[in-house]
Formats: C-alpha cells, structure tokens, sequence
C-alpha cells in the first residue's frame, strides 16, 4: 500500500513543474519556484492536489540547505565549499545579505507561501464535490476532501512562518492572493504578530486533518500540535527583538523568565503527541536512518524526495557530509569541528555510532579510517548503511532520502524543557530519561540544565537544530568562544607550514602535503570566534530576490547588516 501511495504522489508531483521550476544545480540558489503560468480553480481533484502539492517543492530545495544554514551558523561545524563562498561565510560568522543561503531559504520559504496562499485562494472557490478525492477500497486509501487540501496549505504556510520568525525575525505576512500589496510585500510585521500567524494556521488545520498517517509526509493533527508545541517553546522563550540587539556586542543577553502559558501550551500539545501512542522511540537507533526507514514509527513529519533530477532538487544530507567517500584527506562539504562532540557520548551510548563516523568500511574492501586528529570526523546520520552501521554499500550517497523535519524524540526533548523552566511534575526527567534507555546509557536522578541542553545535543546531534537551541538558550556567543578555543584544530600548529610539520601523531608525523587543509580548519575556527557577535542571533534579510536580479525592498534590515 506504501508504495501505491508513493506512486500516486509521484504521478501528482510531477503537476507541479508546470506551476514551479527550480535549477538543477541547486546547492547555493538557482531557481526561484516563481509561478511561470496562472492557477485556475481547479475542477479535478488531480488540479486540486496539485495546486497543494506545489507548496512542498521550494521546501524539497531546502533539505539540505539548512545543515550550512543552522549548523555552520554554531561551535559545532566548519565548511569546506567553495572558499569564501556561501557556506564558509556562515562558518566563519562572515554572512551578509546577499549570500547564497540566506538569499535562497528566506525567498524559498516566501515561494512556498505564495503556494499556500493561491491554493487556499482557489479551493475556496472550486466547487468542493468535484475536487474531493473518494475514497479508493481497491488501494485502501482514504478520500482527501476539500477542507482536507485547505487544512494542509494552511498547515504548511504556518510551519513557513515559524522558519521564517525563527531564521529572520521580524518579516512580512502575506495572505492575499492574487495580487498582495507592495506594503505587503515589504512591510516587516513584530516578532509576535508573525508568531500569531503561525500559530493561527497550524492550530485551524487541526480540524480539518486527519489525526495520523503512517505516510509522514502528509500533514496531520498529530504532526501540526507538534509544531505548535516547538513554536509555543520557542515564542515562550520570549526572542529578542530588533531593537533588543546591539550587533556590536559580543556576550550573550540575559535570558528572561520564560513566558509561562506559553509553556504550558507547549507542554499540552507535546503531552497529546506522546500519548497518542501512534509514535514510538525505535529500539535500535540505526532503523530511524536510511531509505529503507522512511515512514518509521518515530517520524512525526518529512518532507518527500526522489532524488536529483527527479524531485525540485534531492535532499543532499546523504552527501554533503561524507563527499568524498573514500579519501579522508578530501574536504567534505561540510563536517563536526572536533572530536569532542563524539567523545562526549560514552561508547556504549548507542546514538554515537550514527551520529558520527569512526570508520565506514566499503563493499569493495576498501576502509575510510578517519584518523584522528589528522582527518576530520564526519556527521554518520545520513551514511548509506547496511545493518551493521558501519558499511556503506554504494560509493555515492543516495539523494532520494526523505527530509526528517520532526521524529518523537524531540517531542520528548520539548516537553523536558517545558517541564523544566516551569518547575513542574518532575522537570523533564522522565522524558530526559526516556532518550537515554533508548541509548543503552544510564539513566539520571536529578535533571540540571546543564543536562538537558546536552541532552538536545546527544540525540539531535546535525538535525539542523542547534542554532535554534542556542538562539533560544541565549548562549550562541558563550558557547562559541568557550568551546571553539580548546579543538585540536584551533591549536598554534595549524597555523604554518613549520609548525605542522612538527606534529607526530601515534608515531606518525604528519602529511606535510595536506597542510592547506587543516590550515584552512584553522581559520575557520579563529573566525568564528574572532567574528561572532550579537547580530548573528539572526540572518541579514536578503537584499535580493531568489534569481538575485530583483531588490526586495523589505527594510530596515536586521541589526549590524
């Protein structure tokens, strides 16, 4: 029946590149998901699912985008693009408003929107009999109704908004279709007004969506309140405002008390999520990774991909930080700063393993060792794997993996920090503990802040999650100069070819050869401790649109950019 599904969604995708047309090489921007002919009411439900399928393919170009968005903006990763392009500008806390990322996520995210609001706009007017889908008994599927397709763009176009607060702050509304004012268009509204918005579509979808899916790329109830949960977290945690943020300044600001009925919503929702009993903590971290475990039990919501040249772009976490499979003197595209992350998890904490690359053996024979600390270790998450964990079969990384936006540990991870802040029942040790008998390591008998934050860390670690942890924490800066000084790769013997020619390593000196390499590391980290400051608690708005030919005109712009 899965595969029947994925069939008909694939038949009803490729609708949507009559609507939406995005470049093939699409890592760093290229096409814009522009509307290149104009929507009809539609009269089929074909035309009416295709009208919602459209929102999801800008998303489809952002699976990947966001690991040199949200990772590289932190202590945690360095970037080995192009030099002194995109990624490495957000590595080294050097990001301005025309680069490649934030040109493309923030006008993504805008086209996806726009999406949302034409196929709110014409299904509203369609007649409801004639785009229904009735329910289909020789396949088993059940029939999506009118308000159904309304409930999943305004579910979509709400989980936009939340990016779009979290990433940018302050930025436009938009919900007129079809022709949304220039002030509209440029006017930026308050951090609350754009969490209102969110909130208001994710909680009037509720409704309308069925309560469960096991396909996990359908919106849901169960999916929708967990994204409210996330987003009432994050509004609870009270964000700073434009006016709040001195760019200059280069310690963290204090964190306020937290908006407590906020927290108290959020808790709700992520108590009904967890007690649903539709989602379960997998036994064997490994079988929540991989292709073949698409749809698992705890996957909450993802978006669908099939691969370069097949959907909007192919989702490059599988690649991009393992390029070069078979040389670890070769730069990843992007990879863990230290091999402190890997050490802070115990051995037998069953998350280390698949969270970071010791070794990965080949079906030819051939092993990619990692040596450290001449090599660099490599995010395990995403590695084609057998059942073992440790091969990987095919010497390029699959792309048609799908994108997990949620998975019930986070659920887990949200109510603990609910719980926590409020000081109520047990402050989260419960659900902290959960994740840690799920990882084969002891569990705690008291909960510290300290613990919890880690505990965010160990079990998300390169989900595109830490940046919105410290942002929320108020602890982006602290973190950076704290941690980033003591990596191997910060050291003085990094810095010239004499000094690194000295290093012995297990009796093995170094490669003088591969000095650019690590060099490079070198920089990387002095920068990002040398350059962050208070403004990078968000991104610059972009000065251009997607195609990067055409002004924005949304001002004023974010704080020091």
């Amino acid at each position: 029946m899965y595969k029947m599904k994925k069939m008909y969604l694939f038949a009803l995708l490729a609708l949507i590149s009559l609507t939406f047309s995005c470049g093939e090489n699409d890592d760093n921007g290229g096409g814009s998901g522009n509307v290149t002919e104009t929507p009809k009411i539609p009269e089929t439900p074909t035309q009416a699912t295709a009208l919602v399928n459209a929102i999801y393919g800008p998303l489809q170009t952002l699976s990947s985008s966001y690991s040199f968005f949200l990772e590289n903006a932190t202590e945690t990763t360095v970037c080995f693009e192009t030099p002194d392009t995109d990624g490495p500008q957000i590595s080294r806390f050097s990001t301005n408003d025309r680069n490649g990322y934030v040109v493309k996520i923030f006008n993504r995210l805008y086209s996806s929107i726009n999406a949302a609001n034409t196929a709110i706009y014409l299904i509203e007017q369609a007649d409801a009999t004639k785009v229904s889908t009735p329910d289909n008994p020789a396949y088993g599927t059940k029939g999506v109704s009118a308000a159904e397709l309304i409930a999943r763009a305004r579910f979509i176009r709400g989980y936009d908004y939340f990016q779009l607060v979290q990433f940018f702050g302050e930025v436009p509304i938009i919900t007129t279709y079809p022709t949304p004012s220039a002030v509209e268009k440029t006017t930026r509204k308050s951090i609350d007004e754009v969490y209102t918005q969110a909130i208001a579509d994710l909680t009037d979808a509720i409704a309308d969506l069925p309560e469960y899916s096991a396909s996990k790329y359908v919106p849901t109830q169960l999916a929708a309140k967990t994204i409210l949960a996330k987003a009432l977290l994050t509004w609870g945690s009270k964000p700073l405002t434009a006016s709040e943020i001195n760019p200059a300044a280069t310690t963290d600001p204090a964190k306020p008390a937290v908006d407590a009925a906020k927290f108290e919503q959020a808790l709700a929702y992520a108590n009904e999520v967890i007690n649903s009993g539709n989602y379960n903590l997998r036994p064997d971290f490994n079988t929540i990774w991989g292709v073949g475990n698409e749809n698992n039990p705890e996957v909450i919501f993802s978006i669908q991909h099939y691969g370069d040249g097949v959907d909007a772009q192919g989702n490059h976490q599988t690649h991009c930080g393992y390029t070069w499979p078979k040389d670890e003197r070769e730069d990843p595209h992007i990879q863990w700063a230290d091999i402190s992350y890997e050490n802070a998890l115990a051995d037998k904490d069953a998350r280390k393993l698949y969270s970071y690359a010791t070794y990965v053996s080949f079906a030819d024979g051939n092993i990619d060792t990692l040596t450290w600390p001449l090599s660099v270790v490599r995010p395990g998450k995403w590695i084609h794997r057998d059942g073992t964990g440790t091969t990987n079969t095919l010497d390029n990384q699959p792309n048609d993996i799908d994108h997990i936006d949620f998975r019930l540990a986070e659920v887990y991870l949200i109510k603990a920090e609910a719980q926590f802040y409020l000081n109520s029942g047990d402050r989260g040790l419960a659900a902290i503990n959960a994740l840690r008998t799920r990882a084969k390591i002891p569990t705690l008998s008291v909960i510290s802040e300290d613990a919890l934050r880690q505990e965010w860390q160990n079990e998300l670690a390169f989900e595109q999650k830490h940046w919105l942890n410290l942002v929320r924490w108020r602890t982006l800066i602290s973190t950076v100069k704290t941690k980033v000084p003591t990596y191997e790769y910060y050291k003085d013997e990094y810095k010239t070819q004499e000094q690194f020619n000295s290093i012995v390593y297990n009796d093995i000196p170094a490669d003088p050869a591969r000095f650019s390499f690590y060099t490079r590391i070198n920089e990387h980290l002095h920068d990002k401790v040398n350059n962050v400051s208070l403004k990078f608690y968000r991104f610059p708005i972009p000065a251009t649109a997607d195609d990067k030919t055409t002004s924005l005109n949304i001002k004023p712009q974010n704080p020091g950019f």
